[in-house]
């Protein structure tokens, strides 16, 4: 195959889908890597470095978009983007599916994509989770940007003019990113509490030294889908949670906020009332911003500052350490590739009945596959 890989174009975007590492080892199984000059800039990796492992320079993303078999992307194509993609090609990344006008794109051109976001929860899969590589750096990215934030010290510490008590960090939502919050902000000396509505984390919460807190009713028993996602929860139990949040934030000197439900809004864990009750000099981080926000302040983009309270609103915090995300962004796109390219002809092999192909296949052929975006009408 003649694999592609572009520039990304999307604002803030910094990382790029092939290291020079993933592409000696494409180049190694017989395919033809071409990458656009400037590529890996952002990441901090010049286009010697490809070079030196055998991919071939293209000026531009249009000669770029011409020729190659399979389009490795780290964020969907834009609109005028997938304008330039052929038919004939595969384009695999983070394809923003839940926006209909993009859908509507790939649709048109007819090309085939795959959703690097969609992939099962399963065993197999592990190594190609883009999601769990991304969201670990999102979550110790989030405290630094906190303890940058934060006017005074992350860990206790006893001199002779007195001692300084250690901050407390409030971590929402126990998933792959508050996970690693949490290994974080105690690295850093925090006292660290963690909230999430599935009691099964709990565990893993303690073992990372934080104190995990939840909403003691019978519906967390159930409040995590076969994916390992939490739910929805009802508003007699949103009632409570608001309760034990609103005590637990105003008491932390720090919060970072992660909580994420799939294909539907963030959920509002901290209101304007709770926010304006934290301690002057507090920090809050939502990483759930670019869904709505898990915080009624936060602004996309924006660093919010009111009051003595921060808020930071960074949609794509894995952009600001683009190269390790990078790094580990490829090697699970390639280990994609290891699926969906046949062993023995190299060739692009579109099995359906794989349950990876069939979780990721988004569109082909001018029709929308995942039965989740068909009901749109696209």
């Amino acid at each position: 195959m003649h694999i592609g890989v572009p520039t990304e174009t999307s604002p803030g975007e910094h990382r790029v889908a092939a290291t020079p590492e993933t592409v000696k080892k494409l180049i190694a199984q017989g395919h033809k890597v071409s990458f656009q000059a400037g590529a890996g800039l952002g990441a901090n990796i010049p286009d010697a470095e490809y070079v030196s492992v055998g991919a071939e320079v293209v000026v531009g993303a249009g000669e770029l978009y011409s020729h190659v078999d399979v389009l490795l992307k780290v964020r969907g194509p834009s609109i005028e983007e997938a304008r330039q993609i052929r038919a004939e090609t595969v384009v695999v990344g983070l394809l923003d599916p839940y926006s209909k006008d993009h859908l509507e794109a790939f649709s048109t051109q007819r090309f085939t994509s795959f959703g690097l976001e969609l992939l099962p929860r399963i065993t197999r899969a592990q190594t190609m989770d883009v999601l769990s590589s991304q969201a670990n750096i999102a979550g110790y990215k989030a405290v630094l940007l906190a303890a940058d934030a934060y006017p005074r010290f992350f860990p206790m510490l006893m001199t002779a003019a007195g001692t300084i008590r250690a901050a407390r960090t409030l971590i929402l939502g126990a998933g792959v990113a508050g996970l690693q919050a949490i290994a974080t902000a105690k690295r850093l000396g925090s006292i660290v509490e963690a909230f999430d509505v599935r009691p099964a984390v709990k565990e893993q919460v303690e073992s990372l030294g934080g104190v995990f807190v939840s909403v003691a009713d019978d519906e967390a028993e159930n409040a995590e889908t076969a994916g390992g996602y939490a739910k929805e929860m009802s508003e007699a139990y949103k009632k409570k949670q608001a309760e034990l949040i609103h005590d637990r934030a105003t008491r932390a000197d720090i919060v970072i906020c992660t909580a994420l439900i799939p294909n539907k809004p963030a959920p509002l864990l901290l209101p304007e009332a709770t926010v304006w009750a934290m301690k002057p000099g507090s920090v809050i981080v939502d990483l759930a911003v670019q869904s709505g926000g898990n915080c009624a302040v936060s602004e996309f983009n924006q660093v919010v500052v009111k009051d003595g309270i921060t808020v930071i609103g960074y949609p794509n915090l894995p952009s600001l350490v683009a190269a390790e995300a990078s790094s580990l962004y490829a090697r699970n796109l390639f280990n994609f590739l290891g699926v969906l390219l046949d062993s023995e002809t190299g060739n692009v092999k579109i099995n359906r009945e794989d349950e990876i192909i069939a979780a990721t296949l988004v569109s082909m052929g001018g029709e929308v596959f995942h039965p989740n975006y068909k009901a749109e009408g696209v």
